[in-house]
């Protein structure tokens, strides 16, 4: 039998690692040991060093705490085109493996963030936007300086679409001519076009992922909070991949080695299976079920970033989250979170959207 802790202190460790707290509460120690699940994360960032943009800034020593975490051994940092095919594959994941994507190819990824990557030997994914770097704009690499970074055998180049543009609000049509201009520009300037699209803002649907899959790409990444593993293939598959954002609030070590280490929620027969919110059906219904011998499965916690904490049904094995408030328009995320032991979680993230 697991050991029950106070639930307080899941709940202020579990609002800090999402961002809702701006400082941790002290983890409980552990009185048992888990061997878990292989599984894998990604972490996310945008800009560095670039003070006046704290929303989407990694400030420059916490990028270094973060790399000297990263190469400091207990951690496999993978390529995402490994992880995704591994992913593909059904392959089991080493331990604490993790990966790293930068959105947007701002200037300081350049300038600050290569240098150190480089030199640490840690590959990572620049996803551009081609319509900003075609403009010329002042925060933003130029192709001169992506080719540059193409060529380096650590960095793979990936896609988010030409414009930026809300895909989820946008029709079919309209997504495939911005992806269609992206892909010309990266042929043009690169010679190829990228095989991973992050979806900008994060927002992707069924009929989203079903454009990107017409237009080539082999896999796609939110900015939903999780990790995944081949054990839960079925629903977090290769276009639906969760990735941790980092930014100067929600970017210190202890955030880092939270998402980095975080550990896959093998949940199946998710509903609902579509991000969209049925105006008719707000709150939306949300159910999952969890493998019957999962360790401290009672222990889950959901929050939104809306509602905060979340009332859940236990049904044996079956998790039904109820909310209480109506969705606004736009973005809500919910997280769900096991303790793993060790200090580190298993996480499940979904994304929600209204119209």
């Amino acid at each position: 039998m697991y050991k029950r802790y106070r639930f307080s202190a899941w709940t202020g460790a579990f609002l800090y690692a999402c961002g809702l707290l701006s400082a941790p509460l002290s983890p409980p120690a552990w009185a048992e040991e888990y061997a878990p699940d292989d599984g894998a994360s990604i972490v996310m960032y945008h800009r560095f060093g670039e003070d006046d943009y704290p929303s989407t800034n990694t400030r420059l020593e916490q990028l270094d705490a973060h790399i000297a975490e990263l190469d400091g051994g207990s951690y496999t940092v993978l390529a995402l085109g490994e992880i995704v095919s591994r992913l593909k594959a059904g392959k089991p994941f080493p331990a604490k493996s993790v990966g790293v994507t930068i959105d947007d190819a701002y200037r300081s990824v350049y300038t600050e963030a290569w240098p150190r990557f480089k030199k640490a030997g840690i590959p990572f994914t620049l996803f551009v936007a081609t319509q900003p770097v075609d403009q010329g704009l002042s925060r933003y690499m130029t192709w001169a300086q992506i080719r540059e970074m193409a060529a380096d055998p650590l960095v793979t180049i990936g896609s988010q679409t030409a414009s930026h543009l809300h895909m989820i609000d946008n029709t079919d049509a309209a997504n495939m001519a911005d992806i269609d201009a992206s892909n010309a520009r990266f042929r043009a300037e690169l010679g190829y076009v990228p095989e991973l699209i992050a979806y900008p803002y994060g927002e992707y649907s069924e009929a989203v992922i079903e454009t990107v899959k017409r237009a080539g790409f082999v896999a796609g990444f939110g900015q939903h909070s999780g990790a995944f593993g081949a054990s839960d293939n079925q629903r977090n598959d290769v276009y639906r991949l969760p990735r941790f954002a980092m930014n100067e609030t929600y970017g210190d070590l202890p955030r880092l080695k939270t998402a980095a280490g975080a550990l896959p929620v093998p949940v199946r027969d998710v509903i609902p299976q579509d991000t969209v919110v049925d105006p008719n059906g707000n709150p939306p219904y949300i159910g999952f079920t969890l493998p019957e011998d999962l360790p401290r499965a009672e222990q889950m916690a959901c929050f939104s970033n809306h509602e905060g904490k979340l009332k859940i049904e236990r049904l044996g094995p079956r998790m039904e989250v109820r909310m209480s408030q109506k969705l606004p328009q736009g973005r809500t995320r919910l997280n769900c979170t096991v303790p793993a032991g060790e200090g580190r979680w298993r996480w499940f993230g979904m994304l929600l959207y209204v119209k």
